[in-house]
């Protein structure tokens, strides 16, 4: 069995300032999401994007990944903890943040950005949704760095079961590698090369909804589930709860948008 390395959450120490892994986690999937967006400008122009523009749709998404990502902790997962310590809801250096309630939080920040520039919510939507796995993958190298959101216990003789002793002395599944592998890495090659050849409006971001419900739903059998609002449960975990509606309805876009492209070209 291989044993967590117990990694400082500390990166680097500036005097009084302490700069956290998982914060350098976020710079880097906003980094990689800038790099990858002025690759795709460049190689595939398409009259609405330019460097600025991602620029300053960065600066929206960021303000829709923490706000949103902070309520839906508090919503989904903790609503009864934050009620009884409201002051905590504003502090997100002590951590919770939620996935989907980010998501929520970056769908508010296109459509915003959409009626700014005079497009359809799906242009702006399609041109993101590639560029968004890299980070997730990031944020869940971070969580393995932090040592939290374990996975549930592994078979002893699975060559990478680990350890996490901050929890217990039972073998586990890695499971934060997992969701970077799947929900990051795997749906990152998936909806860039999907998105390489032109498609119909829409469909890539519906395959963004799907293939990210999907994988998380999968994953989410390895990691020790989360008590949410619906209560604790190894059978459906509250993040396989938030990734349904995701599953079934980027499946119905994703067909959807298909046939109506069909019916236009005849």
């Amino acid at each position: 069995m291989l044993i967590h390395p117990q990694f400082d959450p500390v990166a680097i120490h500036l005097g009084p300032l302490a700069v956290h892994w998982y914060g350098l986690m976020y710079l880097l999937g906003f980094v990689l999401f800038l790099a990858l967006g002025n690759y795709r400008i460049r190689r595939q122009p398409d009259g609405i994007w330019s460097s600025k523009d991602l620029d300053d749709f960065l600066t929206w998404a960021v303000i829709g990944v923490v706000a949103g990502g902070r309520l839906g902790e508090v919503l989904f997962y903790q609503p009864g903890y934050y009620l009884s310590h409201p002051a905590e809801i504003l502090m997100v250096w002590k951590g919770g943040m939620s996935f989907h309630g980010g998501f929520i939080g970056v769908l508010a920040a296109m459509a915003l950005f959409a009626r700014k520039k005079g497009v359809s919510f799906w242009q702006i939507s399609d041109f993101v949704a590639p560029l968004v796995p890299t980070g997730l993958a990031a944020g869940r190298i971070g969580n393995f760095i932090n040592g939290e959101l374990w996975g549930r216990p592994a078979p002893a003789e699975l060559p990478w079961a680990m350890v996490f002793p901050q929890v217990d002395l039972l073998p586990r599944h890695p499971s934060q590698l997992y969701q970077a592998l799947l929900e990051g890495l795997t749906l990152f090659v998936i909806l860039w090369l999907f998105s390489s050849k032109r498609r119909p409006v829409g469909q890539v971001s519906a395959l963004f909804l799907a293939g990210y419900g999907l994988f998380r739903f999968v994953a989410e059998y390895f990691r020790t589930p989360d008590a949410g609002i619906f209560g604790q449960s190894d059978v459906i975990s509250m993040g396989q709860w938030l990734s349904l509606p995701m599953i079934i309805t980027g499946a119905a876009l994703f067909v959807w948008f298909g046939n109506r492209a069909g019916r236009s070209a005849v």
